[in-house]
């Protein structure tokens, strides 16, 4: 066994989004308002702070301005909201509603890159006295019993056969009163400790989308910064969650983007074909012919809203951001919550050292804050709109509606927990007619593209010479029952081509194996969440390999 370095802090911060930055700049603000000394540190998988930051972004400036009161928070954001629209997109045009809903009612709000506001809030955490490690990826969790103590460091530096490469380096072991997971959606560490400690009991499933999006530069004034377009109805089937956007970003950019929830019916369901579709609609394409696609990417949402969090807090840690499920789908904004989650987490666990504590009893104090809080209040009135769609597009419109006169109750079909995972809800091919396959884009590669391409696109890297970062637990099921049953739905549900099933039926059976390019891995978590069998377990690569999101 290689011998590790180890090294002990107060409170560790794993991943380093906007939930773990903002939690380690409350610590460092709590520590130097009481006179104490706190040993604060923030480690991220990515190569710099930033790198693998992706959302639409609107940003609510509600948490940053409680969070830096009297400051000037503008410089890690982009443009003011300057316009408000909702499309309702159809296969010919648009349906422009008469009005905005007011929970999308972005007045007061910014677009952002969130690759942007991550660096100016690491920054900001060093300078508030937290130790930032970026390409330090969190491999597993360390335990006494029940409690977690610490972190590994994943090592750098091994060959795909598992040997040691000149250049090897084993992890360190980072031990902490407190762990603080912010890895955020489908975090590892968070993963194996809610099911560990079973953190999801009496709550429903998570619930995933998928969003993909592209950064374009066109000709100027096609699009005001600020303004702000979010569409329904097509490219998506009535009967799958999801809708897209079209932001206005300073130097016209636009940054266009789609959401396909991760848990429809067909498998041959493709969310990056649905994009692609999406661009070629009558009314989508005139904001972006002429323009050029300067960047790419995919992230997995939580969308399952209250009901689907996990228990927030256990001996020695505390969950925050999407890895708790902070986001508001009804609102489609978690930026804020996510900042709210660590400021929260941090308020409880700067109270909890003070008393020299860091067990699960004195940590419950940040769920009790949270309850307490706005952030709560925002998402009990959001706490069915995932589950209003189980109907359909228009049954759920009908639900939010709804919900915004009934404070969240909408039909109340999901006031008791009713839920199931999204992958549950996949049906097999006999299910389904060749007529009812999705057809595919031809890329031109001009407006549209193929996955390699936008993969090109993401700043994606990784050495080939390592282990793959994507386990496959028994790729015999693959063979023989995925593809008969499903077709292998992960060449589909994949945003970067990653899986490559080289199968062929024979009078013997399936032959073949599957082919796992998990060089082109944008990080988004898409496959752990949606394999229909559960048996694809995402890892992180080596430190600070993936995509580069600079200015997503």
């Amino acid at each position: 066994m290689p011998e590790r370095d180890s090294l002990e802090v107060d409170v560790l911060f794993v991943g380093g989004g906007p939930a773990s930055l903002a939690g380690a700049i409350r610590l460092g603000q709590l520590a130097k308002a009481g006179g104490r000394e706190l040993s604060i540190m923030v480690i991220e998988k990515g190569g710099e702070i930033g790198n693998h930051g992706f959302s639409g972004a609107v940003v609510d400036p509600k948490s940053l301005l409680e969070l830096f009161p009297g400051e000037d928070i503008t410089a890690g954001l982009d443009a003011p909201v300057s316009g408000d629209e909702m499309w309702f997109l159809t296969a010919s045009g648009k349906i422009k509603a008469p009005f905005t809903p007011p929970v999308l009612n972005n007045h007061g709000k910014y677009v952002a890159s969130l690759n942007r506001l991550t660096k100016w809030l690491g920054e900001k955490a060093e300078a508030a006295g937290a130790d930032v490690f970026p390409a330090f990826p969190g491999q597993e969790l360390l335990w006494d019993g029940d409690r977690v103590i610490g972190v590994r460091v994943g090592d750098k530096g091994v060959a795909a056969d598992g040997s040691h490469k000149p250049n090897y380096e084993p992890g360190p072991d980072l031990l902490a009163r407190v762990v603080v997971l912010g890895e955020g959606p489908r975090g590892t560490l968070a993963k194996t400790a809610i099911a560990k400690l079973g953190l999801d009991r009496d709550r429903d499933p998570q619930v995933y989308a998928v969003g993909i999006k592209e950064l374009w530069q066109v000709p100027a004034g096609r699009l005001a910064p600020g303004h702000v377009i979010h569409t329904l109805g097509a490219p998506l089937p009535g009967d799958t969650f999801g809708g897209g956007w079209i932001y206005g970003m300073n130097g016209d950019v636009i940054d266009i983007g789609l959401v396909t929830g991760l848990d429809y019916a067909d498998p041959t369901t493709d969310p990056h074909n649905l994009f692609q579709q999406m661009k070629l609609l009558p009314a989508i394409r005139p904001l972006l012919e002429g323009g050029k696609m300067i960047r790419y990417g995919a992230k997995a949402i939580p969308e399952g809203g209250l009901h689907a969090m996990p228990r927030l807090y256990a001996d020695g840690l505390c969950l925050i951001g999407d890895s708790a499920g902070f986001l508001n789908g009804l609102r489609l904004k978690g930026i804020h919550l996510a900042i709210k989650s660590g400021m929260l987490a941090a308020d409880a666990i700067f109270d909890a050292l003070a008393a020299d504590r860091s067990d699960a009893a004195a940590l419950a104090a940040y769920e009790q804050k949270f309850r307490a809080s706005w952030a709560f209040t925002e998402l009990h009135a959001a706490r069915n709109f995932h589950a209003g769609f189980k109907s359909g597009l228009f049954g759920g419109m009908l639900n939010a509606a709804l919900g915004t006169l009934t404070g969240g109750r909408g039909f109340g079909l999901h006031d008791k927990l009713t839920g199931h995972e999204g992958y549950a809800r996949m049906r097999k091919l006999d299910s389904f007619t060749p007529a009812a396959r999705e057809k595919r884009v031809t890329p031109d590669n001009a407006l549209t593209f193929d996955k390699v391409t936008d993969v090109y696109n993401s700043g994606t890297m990784h050495d080939e010479n390592q282990p793959a970062h994507l386990h496959v637990a028994d790729t015999t099921i693959c063979a023989d029952r995925c593809t008969t049953e499903f077709g292998n739905p992960c060449q589909y549900f994949c945003p970067a081509a990653v899986y490559e099933p080289l199968f062929e039926k024979t009078a013997a059976g399936v032959e073949g194996r599957l082919q796992i390019n998990f060089a082109n891995c944008v990080h988004c978590k898409t496959c752990d969440i949606m394999d229909p069998y559960q048996i694809i377990t995402w890892v992180p690569p080596q430190g600070g390999e993936g995509p580069v999101y600079t200015g997503m």
